[in-house]
């Protein structure tokens, strides 16, 4: 069970809007590198996690990745709210405001809506962590492109923060894979895996 806290992980404030900002961020929210799949990817890979430390692992963080993606909303929300029709067709937003008016929709930048196509839960210990570490370089890499592109200060500094929780992530990914191997190498996994003696899974 989660505990909703009515706080954001780290404060937006967003005092200018601007529409053209906003078509970037939403690829944090839904797109192929974004929060909702990160958060969908690590909560379903729990389930198949063997070693109880694991599962822990991606339950927090894919519930912090919950918080990560309502950040994303706030700020797709702050930049875009109270904008003028001048405004929506001046900065190309008119597209995405004839689908959406407003409201914050799951798409990449390139306005692909959400696919769960975008994540991987493969049921296997070391293919999902390596799956998890790539999304998190593949999130951090997002983020840094989108910081090449935006100069205002409000909104650097929030995905400043979510850039380095993607940093710190991959490191706990990096050492939940080490924990996996280390005890799939007691059972010498590699060389033998019994379970599918019988062709099937035990």
């Amino acid at each position: 069970m989660f505990q909703y806290e009515k706080i954001l992980q780290y404060p937006v404030n967003i005092k200018k809007c601007n529409p053209t900002y906003a078509k970037i961020i939403i690829s944090q929210y839904g797109g192929p590198d974004g929060e909702l799949g990160a958060s969908l990817r690590y909560l379903s890979q729990r389930f198949s996690m063997p070693d109880p430390k694991l599962q822990g692992l991606l339950t927090d963080i894919g519930t912090e990745e919950l918080g990560h993606l309502e950040m994303i909303g706030t700020l797709v929300y702050q930049l875009t709210k109270n904008l003028s029709c001048e405004e929506i067709k001046k900065c190309g937003f008119d597209a995405y405001f004839v689908d959406h008016t407003t409201g914050v929709y799951p798409s990449s930048a390139a306005g692909v809506p959400f696919t769960a196509a975008y994540l991987q839960s493969k049921g296997d210990i070391i293919t999902d962590l390596h799956e998890d570490m790539a999304a998190e370089q593949k999130a951090r890499t997002t983020y840094d492109n989108i910081l090449r592109l935006i100069d205002d200060p409000d909104v650097c500094d929030v995905i400043k923060f979510l850039r380095e929780r993607e940093i710190v992530h991959y490191q706990r990914f990096g050492e939940g894979l080490r924990l996996a191997t280390d005890k799939l190498n007691e059972k010498n996994f590699y060389a033998f895996n019994p379970s599918f003696d019988k062709g099937c899974m035990k």
